[in-house]
């Protein structure tokens, strides 16, 4: 299925939201008991994880084609035997509240800030020195909290190979890039990185994370910029440059689709708005709660969306490779998560109880109290292997789920789950979207990239020490 019917279903149901229904508000509330499920209901969610994170590898032919009837197929795996013997009702509430509280919220602010950055065209030759590369990744790392890692990261990889293509030694450069710029740069706001929004939606301070893991996201990329342009630097003296530079100088560089950047500004501000904006005008769809503040930056995104499409000149996308295959395929697998995750939230807000005890005791100290180096660190390994969106969410609500307690007493660990959540992405391909485009990208311009324990090796060598002194610095 086209990103762009993705996108005209999205616009459908985000309609219908907007009708308010003749039900009284909370007539149809209701919450699973998820101390009374059994574990074998988190069977879907920990399948469809899996077939995200080996399928690609192991079969990447099957997956190219079929990722949307995979994930299709999990959902079902759980909608209907819960249906069968719990009630079309309240299945059909689960599904509605997973739509319209959580999932289309996440793909409409991803659609945004994947068009509006698809429309910014850099055009011109810089050449790949020591200097200019770090500073194009201290630029990216800032750029991604206000128009997320992959906004960031499809803004800038482009240019920055280009100015490297003459460059003998290439692939650290890339490996840096998608350290800093396609992860740890993105952990600064709702719009960085999807794990945070996530938490946005749940009621965390779009401002929260901020002031909370500032030092550490400054202390991790101030790191890694040091490193990278001493590495560069040993490389350029050693290599020096090709002979020949395949990308022909031109007379300086130029946005082209730089009314974008205002659409961009135009995202953030609807974001806020949608945070700081309380209204008491609410919709009730089949138990969901819908707030005019949240309606109104949906319709508002999705106006965003389709002007930039509109102002964007078809050639800034040619030259960008613009294409809605990367949006529909997170958009299908997305889908599948969000309903599969349902019964784990559930059996997670049942505590050391729960069918799932055994994870709420692993994070917790013998006290009693939330324990944020286990936090940063559970949340960070699952978000390697696993997508780092869900993982957030389920510590989130392992950790109680109640987005004030989070940032009031038990800041320490929301802070580790965010941190955890967004920086470890990083230490394989698959821990966050933005990882494997700029990978693909890179190949499709010569750069030879490494295979997926390659990368590994990078990550391991680099990031986890990094992150064993950020657990003691921070998070202890």
């Amino acid at each position: 299925m086209s990103g762009s019917s993705h996108l005209a279903r999205s616009l459908r149901l985000l309609a219908a939201a907007a009708l308010p229904t003749l039900i009284p508000a909370g007539a149809f509330a209701a919450e699973i008991d998820g101390g009374a499920l059994s574990p074998w209901w988190g069977l879907p969610f920990a399948g469809i994880l899996l077939s995200i994170a080996l399928l690609p590898l192991l079969a990447p032919s099957f997956w190219h084609h079929h990722d949307g009837k995979v994930s299709a197929a999990w959902a079902l795996a759980f909608l209907l035997p819960f249906a069968a013997i719990h009630g079309i009702g309240l299945a059909g509430m689960q599904l509605v509240h997973a739509l319209l509280a959580e999932y289309i919220p996440f793909i409409l602010l991803l659609t945004a800030l994947f068009v509006v950055a698809g429309g910014i065209h850099i055009r011109g030759n810089l050449h790949g020195s020591p200097g200019l590369n770090t500073a194009i990744l201290a630029i990216g790392a800032a750029l991604a909290s206000l128009m997320g890692t992959t906004g960031a990261s499809m803004l800038l990889i482009r240019p920055l190979i280009r100015a490297n293509d003459n460059r003998r030694h290439r692939v650290h450069v890339i490996v840096f890039f998608i350290f800093i710029v396609s992860n740890v740069g993105g952990s600064l706001t709702p719009l960085g990185d999807p794990p945070l929004f996530l938490g946005f939606l749940k009621g965390v301070d779009f401002f929260w994370t901020a002031r909370h893991i500032a030092l550490d996201t400054l202390f991790i990329v101030g790191i890694l910029l040091a490193l990278f342009y001493a590495l560069d630097r040993r490389y350029y003296r050693k290599e020096g440059v090709l002979p020949i530079d395949p990308t022909p100088d031109s007379r300086g560089l130029r946005f082209e689709g730089a009314a974008n950047f205002w659409l961009l500004g135009g995202i953030v501000g609807l974001v806020l708005m949608s945070g700081i904006w309380k209204s008491p005008i609410r919709f009730d769809i089949l138990g969901t709660e819908v707030g005019l503040p949240g309606l109104v930056r949906d319709l508002g995104l999705v106006g965003i969306t389709l002007l930039s499409l509109k102002i964007t000149a078809p050639q800034v996308h040619a030259d960008n490779q613009f294409s809605w295959a990367p949006m529909a395929e997170v958009a299908k697998l997305f889908a599948g998560i969000f309903l599969t995750i349902i019964p784990v939230i559930a059996m997670l807000r049942a505590g050391a109880q729960g069918p799932f005890g055994a994870i709420v005791s692993a994070v917790t100290r013998p006290d009693g109290q939330p324990d944020p180096a286990m936090y940063f660190w559970a949340t960070g390994v699952l978000s390697s292997f696993l997508d780092n969106a869900p993982t957030y969410l389920v510590f989130f609500n392992t950790a109680g789920g109640d987005a004030q307690a989070l940032m009031g007493p038990q800041a320490a660990t929301l802070a580790a789950i965010s941190a955890g959540a967004v920086f470890m992405g990083a230490n394989t391909y698959i821990g966050n979207a933005p990882n494997l485009m700029v990978k693909a990208i890179a190949e499709s311009r010569g750069v030879r990239m490494p295979s997926f324990f390659g990368y590994m090796m990078w990550s391991g060598a680099i990031l986890v020490p990094l992150f064993i002194l950020s657990t003691f610095i921070f998070f202890r």
